[in-house]
């Protein structure tokens, strides 16, 4: 069963929105990404898998364009669904969200999504910046069974 964050599907129609986020740790940090609309907030970097596109690729491509590096080594960690509004979109989504854990290997340049920054946070200080519960969950779960405090 995958977890549910949100609230729950009702009367409202949602839009099933897949999407692929990346956990990226390195020398005691996470690579998260900062984005100033429409909320000024830290995200695991990722984002929506276009259609005809693989989780994997999106991961890839959503990284990429969140912060700047390339990643490597990836595996996915698990996943959870989460009931939104999407602004941008104009619609209501059921968003699920694969996890994914992977190596930050290359830093190709700055973010090139426009309203985005890229920061290296302390693995003790990630799990209070995310405002998202499902990736506050994953990222507790993700450094428990790796023995690292967060």
């Amino acid at each position: 069963m995958i977890p549910r964050y949100g609230t729950p599907p009702g009367r409202r129609a949602y839009r099933l929105r897949p999407g692929a986020y990346a956990l990226l740790i390195r020398d005691g940090a996470a690579l998260l990404t900062f984005q100033h609309a429409p909320e000024p907030e830290f995200q695991l970097p990722g984002g929506g898998i276009d259609p005809g596109e693989s989780a994997l690729a999106a991961l890839h491509r959503e990284v990429r364009e969140e912060t700047g590096w390339r990643i490597g080594y990836p595996r996915r960690f698990g996943a959870y669904r989460r009931f939104c509004y999407m602004p941008d979109y104009g619609f209501w989504a059921e968003k699920l969200c694969s996890i994914w854990l992977a190596r930050p290997v290359a830093r190709l340049g700055t973010p090139s999504e426009p309203g985005h920054e890229a920061h290296w946070v302390p693995l003790a200080q990630v799990t209070g910046l995310l405002p998202d519960p499902g990736s506050r969950a994953m990222v507790r779960a993700a450094l428990r069974r790796f023995g690292v405090a967060g």
